[in-house]
């Protein structure tokens, strides 16, 4: 990736222009961090302590056995304090808000478990959280939405265009223009 987001001769990146002074911010941040032992040691123990990382590989001896040739392992991703391995991510994303000095975050999410993930972030490190779900989302996965409501996050239920995803996307790139400073 280049100096300003473009990928080779023709490749781009979609950012609204007024998004660009808080995108840089992100990646000083981002370039800081990635090369400084105390973000990695902070990194390691939060994935440790509060992630439960390593997660094991588990011998499927039963798909080793109808497949045949290779031994086949499955990384116990599930073990992950919020069940998957969004928290891989977003764990990594808090510490960087941290370095920001940003106090809210916001996410979409369709299926739930990236909003579960980043709830559970926002409360480990005491941020506020709004997550904006598609209503036909937000019906199919009323397990996620208790979760992250009961993990503090406020869950925007968008009532828009499909209802969906993308439309989610399209609030929290919204809410994101109007709370720069913050968020």
């Amino acid at each position: 990736m280049k100096d300003r987001g473009y990928y080779e001769n023709f490749g781009g990146a979609y950012l609204p222009e007024i998004l660009i002074a808080t995108f840089d911010e992100l990646v000083e941040t981002f370039q800081a961090a990635k090369d400084d032992p105390d973000f990695w040691r902070e990194y390691v123990d939060i994935m440790s302590t509060y992630s439960c990382r390593p997660t094991p590989l588990t011998f499927a001896e039963n798909l080793t056995r109808n497949f045949g040739g290779a031994r086949i392992y499955i990384k116990r991703e599930d073990l992950n304090h919020t069940g998957a391995h969004k928290a891989n991510n977003v764990m990594g994303q808090g510490l960087l808000v941290k370095r920001m000095g940003k106090t809210r975050v916001i996410a979409e999410t369709g299926a739930g478990q990236h909003g579960v993930a980043t709830a559970t972030m926002a409360a480990r490190f005491g941020f506020k959280c709004t997550i904006y779900m598609g209503e036909v989302d937000v019906q199919r996965q009323r397990p996620n939405v208790f979760w992250m409501e009961r993990l503090g996050a406020e869950v925007v239920t968008v009532r828009e265009g499909t209802r969906i995803l993308k439309d989610a996307i399209n609030e929290s790139f919204r809410d994101w223009v109007t709370n720069m400073d913050t968020t």
